[in-house]
């Protein structure tokens, strides 16, 4: 496919957009405001010498942290423009940064779009997170000799072979990335077979291991855990998608036949499905109670709903063991590192493909354990949450990993250092 045949594959499309986002609006209402900034309509204070970050959800925001604090002390005197796809990211983007960074949506990658988003944010670098492939904004970028460095980046078997479909496009498009910083060796080759130079590609390691959690937090979990009850077994289900709610409250029964008093935190992955999952579990007959309404779980609550954002950390920490969730349906699944990071051990399904280097070196330290549906979870879940000693040793071997594989960030500022000074330079 040629970047001729994608753009018009586009403007045919544009009609449904707004059907799209109105219809995504009916969850999220968030979607049905700041519409002209996916078409690259935007006004912003006065930028200059823009270093411009991409991030498209909150998982990407969240790994992006350790390098946007970085970027914001070491080159004060520029901009930082910190584009997002999705509202929650944005709402996290606020969350994190306030008002010392400038945020809009990333457009829709339509040549005018693109072209207006250039204008208003006039970067002098770009850094993707992870694999963002914008054929026309990328060419455009190339077109002003604006340098791109996609980092953190990732790509997994099966992206891979989606992209393979269109190695034309895809070939051109990585033609106008100066770097790409990959995530493990597996993640370079596949870039490289995509295309992508021996130059242009540079293993880095993964950002998500750099990420430095609330310094409260043990505290606050510690302040939790005394309301629920100190030695109440805790489990969390996280970033639940749709399709894996009930085999987790299926788990749930099974193991409050073990464990009568065990309290499970729930937290869908997404916020318009909120609602529905609280009306899910109490249709099930259990007692819920939602963190959004600032009440603690009683001793007679049993499903405590995380239906807030950013609080993923806290609940983690309150937690004895964790089930990462988007790994029971072919979602890929989510990161990890957060669990193991507060050695907590973790539970994760068969389709981690997303998290796959991750995934693997948890599994084979001991810090993980990979189940396959709702009985398996529910085994695990006894197992651990009634050997103490077992537990911590898993959550010790996790955190141990998490610590072992530091020094991303470091990396990643040596392979940016030349694009950043140079574009510094030019700027003058």
């Amino acid at each position: 496919m040629s970047r001729w045949l994608y753009t018009l594959l586009l403007y045919l499309l544009v009609p449904m957009v707004p059907l799209r986002l109105w219809w995504r609006g009916r969850a999220n209402p968030e979607y049905r405001r700041r519409w002209a900034e996916r078409f690259g309509g935007f006004t912003l204070p006065a930028v200059q010498r823009t270093i411009w970050v991409h991030a498209v959800s909150v998982g990407e925001v969240q790994a992006a942290v350790p390098l946007v604090e970085t970027l914001l002390q070491g080159y004060p005197e520029r901009s930082l423009v910190l584009t997002t796809m999705t509202p929650t990211g944005s709402g996290r983007v606020r969350a994190l940064f306030g008002e010392r960074v400038l945020h809009v949506y990333l457009p829709y990658d339509l040549p005018g779009a693109v072209r207006r988003f250039l204008d208003g944010t006039r970067p002098e670098v770009g850094i993707i997170m992870e694999t963002e492939l914008w054929p026309n904004l990328f060419h455009q970028c190339a077109r002003r000799s604006i340098p791109l460095a996609i980092v953190n980046a990732r790509l997994s078997p099966r992206s891979a072979h989606g992209y393979e479909t269109i190695a034309p496009l895809a070939r051109a498009t990585l033609a106008d990335v100066q770097l790409i910083a990959a995530q493990s060796e597996g993640d370079a080759e596949r870039f490289r077979r995509l295309g992508a130079s021996s130059e242009q590609v540079q293993v880095m390691g993964n950002l998500k291991f750099e990420q430095t959690l609330p310094a409260d937090v043990t505290q606050r979990a510690a302040e939790l855990r005394a309301q629920w009850g100190a030695q109440r077994p805790v489990w969390i289900a996280a970033s639940t998608h749709e399709g894996e709610d009930e085999p987790v409250l299926d788990a749930f029964a099974i193991v409050r036949q073990a464990l009568p008093d065990c309290l499970l935190i729930l937290v869908p992955r997404h916020p318009e499905r909120f609602d529905r999952v609280a009306a899910l579990a109490e249709s099930r007959d259990w007692r819920v109670t939602r963190h959004s309404t600032g009440e603690s779980a009683s001793a007679d609550t049993q499903v405590y709903l995380g239906d807030t954002l950013g609080d993923l950390p806290l609940f983690y920490a309150a937690a004895d063991v964790a089930f990462v969730a988007g790994s029971l349906v072919p979602v890929g699944g989510h990161n990890m590192v957060e669990p193991a990071a507060l050695g907590v051990p973790v539970l994760t399904g068969p389709h981690r493909f997303n998290f796959s280097d991750i995934s693997e070196a948890l599994l084979a330290a001991g810090a993980a354990k990979a189940v396959g549906d709702a009985d398996a979870l529910a085994a695990a879940l006894i197992h651990w949450l009634e050997d103490e000693t077992d537990r911590r040793q898993a959550g010790d071997a996790g955190r141990q990993l998490v610590a072992d594989n530091r020094g991303a960030l470091e990396r990643l500022l040596t392979l940016l250092e030349p694009l950043l000074k140079n574009s510094a330079v030019a700027g003058k």
